[in-house]
């Protein structure tokens, strides 16, 4: 039946209605069931009238206006959860929509308590190093010429996720490592001095680092994250063949398990911090090789590390060199240096962008007073980050800055059990399967 025929139909039936003598209600109940309008319209009208179309359109405006109302207080509080307080009630008093709505000025009025609550942190700032994850322990620690390897340089992801929690129950927040000095610039040059964070009353400062995260020292199906990739939604992940063969994407290592975290306790990172990805190019970047006949797709390589960093930069991760040889620097001779710092900057440095850290391998510091610190400095580098078992250094001066971090291994889970007591117990969380 077409259109037409159906409106005919319907005339008639009212019609035969109104001759039968039956009430304006009933017919219009009885034109509305027809019609399939039934409890659609005032009274059972058969049409929409012009009041009525004023009261829906005034129903859906109100609609509207709440919607925008409860989109402009779930991204305020979005922003405070991350301690962007001053965006977030930036964002309140800057909408119409919320002028004269109780819920903004009672988030406007928490947010700035929070804000005033804030205090400048002069105590040690720790820096956490973690190396890549192992997930499957029966097949990493199967006693192959490879486990040995995963037993002694790298940790689990249980033990990763045990330690997250237990820092994020202590009170710990991540920090930007550039938040620890004040940079001014004066006639092309850069002058750094000291700079104390503020941060939220009750809250400890945080660094957290990856070494050298390029891949080179794990097979496929051995249990360990082999690269990491863009998934369908953009988003880094790690990619893992699992003990079925099946190639999966996910939070198999440190950064989309870190992500992970942060998405589930977003008040983990102080106003979007993640860490340091420490690279050198030797070994390739994020487990991909890169540089040129390396392999037969290594332009393409290219581009997805390209990629990958671009996102990472997105996420709030920023990025050291760990020079291209990834050798101790303390030994190398001022020519081998600048070599290997060229080198890098020629291949991975070309690929993720500028970068003004600098990660010792294996802690191996340059002498200070030496060339060598100043071809580093004159290259850029202004945040150096040593190694230091014992204590958290942080020395500001000028020029740079001086880091020392700790290593989380197998090694030295077993054999300094006790150089991580200021921060968790490692009996505690240590995986059974070791």
């Amino acid at each position: 039946m077409n259109r037409r025929q159906r409106q005919i139909l319907i005339l008639l039936g009212a019609a035969a209605l109104t001759l039968c003598g039956c009430s304006k209600s009933v017919r219009n109940y009885q034109l509305a069931e027809c019609i399939g309008t039934l409890g659609k319209y005032e009274n059972n009208e058969p049409v929409e009238t012009p009041k009525m179309k004023a009261e829906r359109e005034r129903q859906e405006s109100e609609e509207t206006l709440e919607n925008e109302r409860g989109r402009l207080l779930d991204e305020a509080r979005d922003l405070a959860q991350s301690y962007h307080y001053e965006e977030a009630i930036d964002l309140l008093q800057s909408s119409g929509e919320l002028a004269d709505d109780e819920r903004a000025a009672t988030a406007i009025a928490a947010y700035q308590a929070a804000l005033d609550n804030m205090y400048e942190y002069d105590g040690a700032v720790g820096h956490l190093c973690f190396t890549n994850l192992v997930v499957d322990t029966a097949r990493a620690f199967d006693g192959d010429e490879y486990s040995s390897v995963y037993e002694q340089n790298m940790i689990t992801l249980e033990e990763f996720e045990n330690i997250l929690n237990v820092l994020y129950d202590s009170g710990y927040i991540l920090i930007d490592l550039h938040s620890l000095a004040q940079e001014t610039e004066s006639a092309g040059d850069v002058t750094l001095s000291q700079q104390y964070p503020v941060i939220p009353t009750g809250k400890k400062p945080l660094v957290l680092s990856v070494e050298n995260l390029n891949y080179s020292s794990v097979r496929n199906g051995d249990g360990v994250a082999t690269r990491l990739a863009l998934d369908e939604n953009g988003a880094v992940a790690a990619a893992y063949t699992d003990e079925g063969g099946h190639d999966l994407l996910g939070a198999y290592d440190v950064v989309p398990a870190l992500e992970q975290f942060i998405a589930e306790h977003p008040d983990f990172s102080f106003m979007g911090a993640r860490g340091v990805i420490g690279l050198s190019g030797a070994g390739g970047a994020f487990g991909y090789q890169i540089e040129e006949g390396s392999s037969p797709d290594y332009e393409a390589n290219r581009e997805t590390v390209r990629q990958i960093a671009d996102r990472l930069r997105e996420d709030g991760w920023t990025f050291a060199s760990q020079g291209y040889s990834y050798q101790y620097m303390g030994d190398m001779s001022y020519d081998t240096l600048r070599d290997d710092i060229t080198k890098w900057q020629d291949t991975v440095g070309s690929l993720i962008g500028a970068c003004d850290t600098l990660m010792y391998p294996y802690g191996s510091e340059v002498d200070y007073s030496t060339e060598k610190a100043a071809f580093l400095i004159n290259q850029g580098f202004r945040y150096l980050i040593g190694l230091w078992s014992e204590g958290d250094h942080v020395e500001v001066n000028s020029t740079y800055l001086r880091q020392t971090r700790r290593t989380l291994t197998g090694y030295v889970f077993e054999n300094y059990p006790d150089n991580f007591n200021t921060y968790f117990s490692v009996s505690a969380i240590m995986d059974s399967a070791r």
